[in-house]
């Protein structure tokens, strides 16, 4: 599962990271965004424009929007089959940016889980493939959520946890973001290349949502 991720770059580097699409001008650094809270995304509504999204996705039939807490991931496996995700596979697609995120390794014989932070060699940022909803509550206001596909795990994040978060390269975006694609999309939600990623244990602060500062990021 992705049950945590960070954003710290500032939006000039972002820009520079994903050329050709819009950014806010400015946004605040996360080191520990957890569902239920907003996370900047690129949808596929023809816009290029990133825009911030609630983690935690929302169908448009869904009676309360408590309901999207419950869906935070999505298994790549089943999305074509689970009514929640379907829909959205097929037509709401979406980047949702990050430049790290975090896993919690079982110890044999200890109750705590250690938590590591995962990320890119280069430490550039990436994308995560995800999926979006424009809810509708019945007040009438209007709520835009999504959630983060995960896939199984590679060499690399094995040893941590048996799941981890679809990261697009750069050359699938525009596919992955393709309104009138139809076609099958499972090729691209795989496992990313394990020799471009590296991971290290934080300290136990992330485990509070309520943390949200560069401390959650240091090596222990």
């Amino acid at each position: 599962m992705c049950g945590r991720f960070t954003l710290t770059v500032n939006p000039a580097d972002l820009q520079d990271a994903f050329a050709g699409f819009h950014f806010p001008k400015q946004f605040a650094p996360r080191f520990n965004i957890a569902p239920t809270q907003p996370l900047l995304a690129i949808p596929n509504d023809g816009s290029n424009q990133a825009g911030f999204f609630l983690w935690g996705l929302i169908p448009s039939w869904a009676k309360d929007a408590k309901f999207g807490s419950r869906l935070i991931n999505a298994r790549s496996e089943t999305l074509a089959e689970k009514p929640s995700f379907r829909g959205a596979y097929k037509y709401r697609r979406c980047l949702i940016l990050a430049d790290g995120f975090y896993e919690w390794k079982a110890i044999p014989g200890q109750k705590v889980k250690v938590p590591h932070f995962i990320f890119m060699k280069s430490r550039q940022p990436f994308a995560f493939a995800g999926l979006w909803e424009d809810w509708q509550s019945p007040d009438g206001s209007q709520l835009k959520s999504c959630t983060i596909i995960t896939t199984q795990p590679n060499e690399m994040m094995s040893p941590i946890h048996n799941r981890m978060p679809v990261i697009l390269p750069p050359d699938a975006y525009a596919q992955w973001l393709d309104t009138q694609s139809r076609t099958d999309l499972q090729h691209l939600l795989v496992p990313h290349p394990a020799g471009e990623m590296d991971a290290y244990p934080v300290s136990t602060l992330v485990n509070s949502p309520a943390n949200d500062r560069a401390e959650c990021v240091v090596p222990v």
